[in-house]
């Protein structure tokens, strides 16, 4: 195990190229384990759901707050929208979009949720979502790409942020990843059959020969990466809620947690995650998968779409999960690949012998590029950018990329 000179090891490197999240993150959440998604034979209520997302807000926001939310369209953010709106709190809301060059264009959807509510609604266009990379690395101190929080605090309005992550995680929101994990296994499957079902339904993270990526001081070793995902799947639950706990100790703990923690208390901003709140949480988790998922319909998050159809018209609750998304090829191609010449191919991590010069030169020139082949060289770029900021202290958290 290699260690960095700012006490990072080979082995987070490994796990934020592989997973997108490294697991030696401070913890903002409890972990949790098999023995909380045991059911508890209760029929889930979505009244009892609403009820604690209002209780929540009441007892967390002061009345007459000036308040700011990200607001992406999805189920979740409007949902959120929609308790504060409930509320009698008499708020101050600004609603914050993203609109990504040459992406889906969500924040159209997003102007219709505002208008219903009556509430203030700002579009944040970005041409090139790479450019202040840097400075999100600085923040976050760690080499991660999908940074896209940082836009939505620094354009955030008030130091009151809003955000209705969680929905994905506790009431089951990924449903392209549900179908194809229960495809793959049955209740016959090992642990380890699991665990490389679960890491097939995360394709946009690595690439088929990404053990050709790393060079020997790094040490990289899918047996370590298995390591870390087996548990959630060597215990009794049923499959799609190994899935569940699986999705909730990955990415939620140990990528946006952390990160959107970090990232807010450098503008000075008080977070608030609703829908995460600890009532929910355990209120949640119990819930057998099918009061969550329709396996047949391929729809997710069936509680607090009830609840929303409340208050919003059907058609413009979103039937896929969007969230804040950009088009990863199109930005490769009007920005990224340039990048990724100028920083990559005799880079910091070439040169100390980190990352294989060959697998780059390999693939960078490639005008076809699969999106798994285009996030991995993104997730490269980051690593460099952070080599040249906190390894060599080289780059300045300012630098733009261009």
């Amino acid at each position: 195990m290699f260690n960095f000179n700012s006490n990072i090891t080979s082995d987070t490197i490994n796990e934020i190229l592989s997973l997108r999240y490294a697991t030696n993150q401070d913890l903002v959440f409890s972990k949790l384990t098999p023995t909380n998604f045991l059911s508890n034979n209760n029929s889930p209520s979505s009244e009892k759901i609403e009820q604690l997302l209002q209780n929540y807000i009441v007892n967390t926001i002061p009345k007459s707050s000036k308040i700011s939310i990200a607001l992406s369209g999805g189920v979740d953010s409007t949902i959120v929208l929609a308790m504060l709106d409930k509320v009698d709190l008499d708020l101050e809301i600004d609603a914050l979009s993203i609109k990504f060059s040459n992406s889906v264009d969500e924040t159209i959807l997003a102007s219709k949720i505002a208008e219903r509510f009556n509430v203030n609604h700002r579009v944040i266009y970005l041409e090139n979502y790479l450019e202040e990379l840097p400075k999100a690395i600085s923040i976050t101190k760690l080499p991660f790409w999908d940074l896209h929080f940082y836009h939505v605090a620094k354009n955030a309005k008030y130091n009151f942020l809003i955000s209705g992550d969680g929905g994905d995680e506790l009431f089951g929101g990924y449903t392209f990843r549900y179908q194809k994990f229960l495809s793959l296994v049955d209740s016959k499957s090992t642990p380890q059959e699991k665990t490389e079902a679960y890491l097939k339904c995360h394709e946009r993270d690595w690439v088929p020969d990404q053990e050709n990526i790393f060079l020997d001081k790094m040490n990289f070793s899918w047996k370590h990466i298995h390591k870390k995902l087996i548990p959630y799947f060597d215990n009794s639950l049923p499959l799609l809620e190994q899935v569940f706990l699986a999705d909730y100790n990955g990415k939620l703990m140990y990528n946006w947690a952390p990160l959107f923690a970090k990232i807010t208390n450098f503008f000075n901003q008080q977070l608030i995650t609703p829908i995460l709140s600890p009532e929910i949480t355990s209120y949640a988790i119990p819930i057998p998968h099918e009061h969550k998922y329709n396996f047949k319909n391929n729809v997710g998050k069936l509680l607090l779409r009830k609840i929303l159809s409340n208050y919003v018209d059907t058609s413009l609750i979103q039937s896929v999960k969007q969230g804040f998304t950009v088009d990863t090829k199109n930005l490769w191609y009007s920005y990224g690949q340039k990048i990724c010449k100028n920083y990559l191919i005799d880079g910091y991590v070439v040169k100390e012998k980190l990352i294989n010069k060959d697998w780059i030169q390999k693939y960078i020139q490639n005008d076809n590029l699969e999106i798994k082949y285009i996030n991995k060289f993104l997730g490269l770029l980051a690593f460099e950018i952070w080599f040249r900021i906190f390894e060599v202290k080289e780059m300045k958290s300012d630098n733009k990329l261009n």
